[in-house]
C-alpha cells in the first residue's frame, strides 16, 4: 500500500474512532451490535436488508462493477422463490469504494449506521479498511477472500474461503498445481511472480511464493514492486529484470502476475515485444468483454487465467442456473465475467447460511448456522464453515485465451491444501 493510502487509511480510522466516541456519548443507547431500538438491525417480519461494497471505479480504469449485477441476480432468484424463510431480500446495491481505504470504511459506516443493513454481501475490493468496523458491529459480511480480513474475523466470510491465511491456516494449490499440469511437471522449472505494491499484492507474493515452491517450482523472481496507484507507461525495468531472473540469467519458464487487467495488459505486451516465449498467467483476465479491442486481445492471447470456480464453459446444473439468473437480471444476453460470479457466489453463501438460521433471523442465529455449515456441488466446490475462515475451499481451474476465445486448459477440480507458514 502506498504512503498516501496508508495516510488516508490512518486518518479515516482516527476520524471513525472520534465519531464513534461522540456517537456513543450522545446517541442515548447502549444497544448491542446488530440490535437497533430493540429489534434486529435490517430485519423486519417481511424483509432482510443487505448492501454491498465494490470497486466500481479505480484510478487505473479497472472496474468490478459487474459484481453488483451478479449479487442482484442471485437475490432476485431468491425473492422469486419466496425469499429466505418467508422474508424478501431488500438488496440496496453496492457502494463504490474506488479502491480507496477511506471510502471503503465510509461505505461500511454508511451501510450500517444510515441504511441499517443486516449484512454486507458482496464485498469485493483490493482494500478492506471497513473490516474491523463491520466485525465490531456484528455485520455478517461475505466477499472475495483475497485479503487477510477474510481470514479469522468472526462475522466475515470469503465465498470460496480464506485465500490469504495467517500461520496455521492452509493455502489453495490450484494455481501452482494447474501450471505444473500444463508444463508437464514443476521440477527444474522456474517461475517469476510479480504484483502491485499494495496489501493484496504483498500477501499474494507471500502466499504464492510458498505455494509454487511447495509444488516443486524454482522461484526466480518474486516482488510486489509495481506502483499500485497508476499503470506504468514503461515496463522495461520490470521486463529486463524478469527476463534475466531464471537459471543462468535466462528467462523463467513462466511469468505469473498477481495484478489487475490494465497492469497485465501492459506487462504481457512488453514481455511479448521483448521476445518472451514462456507461459504467462494471471488471476483476473477471464472476461469476454476484454476481447473487443484488438490490442487487448493480442496482449492476453495465450495467457492462462486462474479460476476459483467452475469455468463458464462447464455444462453443469449450477452453471446453467447461474447463466439463466444473470440473463434475467440483465434483461438480455451479456458477456459473462468473473466479477459477476464473485457477486453471485457472495450472495449465494449469505443466502445459504441465512436459510439455515431459520425464521428467527438474528446475528446470533446466523453465526450459529455458519458454525457447522456445509454443502456440496456449488460453483466453487464443497463449502464448509468455519473452515472457510481459515482456509480456502481448495478448488479451481485454468483457462487459456486462444484465438479470441477461452478454452479450459485444466478442468475444475479440488486440490489438497498445504499448511501456511
Amino acid at each position: 500500500m502506498s504512503r498516501t493510502l496508508r495516510t488516508l487509511a490512518a486518518a479515516a480510522a482516527a476520524l471513525f474512532l472520534a465519531t464513534a466516541c461522540n456517537s456513543a456519548s450522545t446517541g442515548g443507547t447502549s444497544a448491542k451490535p446488530g440490535i437497533s431500538g430493540g429489534t434486529v438491525r435490517g430485519v423486519t417480519a417481511d424483509t432482510v436488508k443487505v448492501g454491498g461494497i465494490v470497486s466500481m471505479t479505480s484510478a487505473s480504469g479497472y472496474s468490478k462493477k459487474d459484481t453488483d449485477l451478479g449479487a442482484r441476480a442471485r437475490y432476485d432468484r431468491a425473492n422469486a422463490e419466496g425469499g429466505i424463510n418467508g422474508r424478501r431480500i431488500e438488496y440496496l446495491g453496492a457502494e463504490d469504494d474506488g479502491q480507496d481505504p477511506a471510502r471503503n470504511l465510509a461505505a461500511a459506516r454508511r451501510l450500517v449506521q444510515q441504511e441499517k443493513v443486516f449484512a454486507v454481501a458482496p464485498m469485493s475490493s483490493v482494500t478492506f479498511a471497513g473490516a474491523d468496523f463491520l466485525d465490531s458491529q456484528a455485520v455478517p459480511t461475505v466477499g472475495w477472500g483475497t485479503l487477510p480480513s477474510f481470514c479469522g474475523p468472526k462475522h466475515i466470510y470469503g465465498f470460496n474461503g480464506c485465500l490469504v491465511p495467517t500461520p496455521g491456516g492452509t493455502l489453495n494449490q490450484t494455481w501452482p498445481e494447474g501450471l505444473a499440469t500444463v508444463l508437464g511437471g514443476a521440477k527444474g522449472r522456474s517461475v517469476a511472480l510479480i504484483a502491485g505494491d499494495n496489501d493484496a499484492g504483498k500477501f499474494g507474493i507471500r502466499t504464492f511464493t510458498q505455494g509454487f515452491k511447495a509444488a516443486g517450482f524454482d522461484l526466480a523472481y518474486a516482488k510486489a514492486s509495481v506502483p499500485a496507484g497508476s499503470v506504468p507507461s514503461d515496463w522495461s525495468a520490470y521486463t529486463k529484470e524478469i527476463l534475466r531472473s531464471g537459471p543462468g540469467g535466462k528467462a523463467p519458464v513462466a511469468v505469473v502476475s498477481v495484478m489487475q487487467t490494465p497492469y497485465n495488459i501492459g506487462l504481457f505486451t512488453a514481455l511479448k515485444r521483448a521476445g518472451y516465449q514462456g507461459v504467462l498467467s494471471d488471476p483476473t483476465d477471464y472476461d469476454p468483454g476484454l476481447l473487443a479491442k484488438d490490442a487487448t486481445r493480442q496482449a492476453l492471447d495465450g495467457v492462462l487465467v486462474l479460476l476459483q470456480f467452475q469455468p463458464f464453459e462447464a455444462d453443469s446444473p449450477a452453471m446453467r442456473q447461474f447463466k439463466a439468473d444473470i440473463r434475467k437480471a440483465a434483461g438480455k444476453e451479456v458477456p459473462l465475467n468473473m466479477h459477476m460470479l464473485t457477486g453471485y457466489m457472495s450472495a449465494d453463501l449469505f443466502l445459504a447460511v441465512a436459510a439455515k438460521a431459520g425464521k428467527d433471523l438474528t446475528v446470533e442465529s446466523f453465526q450459529k448456522a455458519a458454525n457447522g455449515f456445509s454443502d456440496t456441488g456449488t460453483l466453487v466446490g464443497d463449502r464448509a464453515e468455519p473452515k472457510g475462515q481459515k482456509e480456502s475451499f481448495g478448488c479451481g481451474a485454468l483457462v487459456r485465451l486462444t484465438g479470441g476465445r477461452y478454452e479450459v486448459a485444466v478442468p475444475f477440480r479440488c486440490y489438497p491444501p498445504i499448511p501456511f507458514r
